[in-house]
């Protein structure tokens, strides 16, 4: 089967989602996947096109997330393993597919980040355009911002990785950074 592309994935994706945060969400974690991948060596534009699908089924299931992903991504001709990959960032939460390969560990990981990320970004007028690292380190240890984030899934991540939580942070602010304007996070008034 053939690589998942970024076109494959939204004409995918539009056909399950229509809530404008979910499509948000979406890019969040496919700009955040790209910034993953170049720190890997690996395909940006296929680990973008993962992580734009990650939440196929939230919209129609969110009482059963991920239960459905299978049966929605096979019959579009979805690999395998990009099906795997996808249902291993829901880890110990509604899936039991623990995250193997760098792919996997990272979608599981920035999955929750980018929800702080992007948080933290609309709280400031430069939005992300300067966000540091040393900031958003702040807002994470302040468990009532972004509350419904996840740090343990996070910092659960970071240690599969076996990266430092703001060397993370790092790539996902620089990967959201890139898609700023259509996150809605860039600097604002």
């Amino acid at each position: 089967m053939a690589q998942l592309t970024m076109d494959q994935a939204r004409t995918i994706l539009a056909k399950h989602v229509q809530e404008p945060h979910l499509l948000t969400h979406a890019l969040a974690v496919s700009a955040a996947m790209g910034a993953m991948a170049e720190h890997f060596g690996a395909d940006r534009a296929y680990w973008e096109a993962v992580g734009y699908l990650h939440d196929v089924d939230y919209e129609k299931f969110p009482d059963e997330h991920l239960q459905h992903t299978h049966a929605l991504l096979a019959p579009e001709g979805v690999d395998e393993a990009d099906i795997r990959a996808i249902l291993s960032h829901g880890y110990g939460l509604c899936s039991d597919v623990r995250p193997e390969t760098d792919l996997e560990k990272s979608l599981f990981t920035v999955d929750e980040l980018t929800g702080i990320v992007q948080a933290a970004s609309l709280m400031r007028p430069t939005g992300i355009s300067d966000l540091e690292v040393k900031s958003l380190k702040k807002k994470f240890k302040d468990k009532k911002f972004a509350a419904k984030c996840s740090r343990e899934v996070i910092e659960q991540g970071c240690a599969m990785l076996g990266m430092e939580l703001s060397d993370v942070m790092d790539l996902v602010i620089r990967g959201m950074r890139r898609e700023m304007e259509a996150l809605g996070i860039g600097p604002h008034e």
